[in-house]
């Protein structure tokens, strides 16, 4: 019963930055692990960042060492810290969530959230 909204995209220029929130609210029992993932335009939805309740992290080469996912458990909340930002990386963001770290992965979720707007551009 956990419902999850993103904020914080907006318009950058490459090499800047931008951080993302994931608020979590009503029930998070069950929850084991957070993925932020993003879909461009005719693109596939792809994960960017997943987090696990140990506190284990994974991103894929395409933001490694840019994207830094983590989460405060006192706001129930999980952000997606982008630094060098490129083009390629506008797309909408979104977060989801699920018992497995291998859930996340396939990103088999019923539902999605709004997402938020990042935009790479000068």
């Amino acid at each position: 019963q956990v419902q999850l909204v993103e904020s914080g995209g907006g318009l950058v220029q490459p090499g800047g930055s931008l951080r993302l929130s994931c608020a979590a609210s009503g029930s998070i029992l069950g929850i084991n692990a957070v993925g932020w993932y993003r879909q461009a335009p005719g693109k596939q939805r792809e994960l960017v960042a997943a987090i696990t309740s140990t506190g284990s992290t994974t991103y894929p080469n395409s933001v490694k060492g840019r994207f830094t996912i983590s989460r405060d458990n006192a706001k129930n909340a999980v952000y997606l810290q982008m630094n060098s930002l490129k083009p390629e990386d506008t797309a909408v963001y979104y977060c989801n969530a699920g018992p497995t770290y291998w859930s996340v992965v396939r990103a088999d979720f019923t539902s999605w959230g709004q997402g938020t707007q990042v935009t790479v551009s000068s």
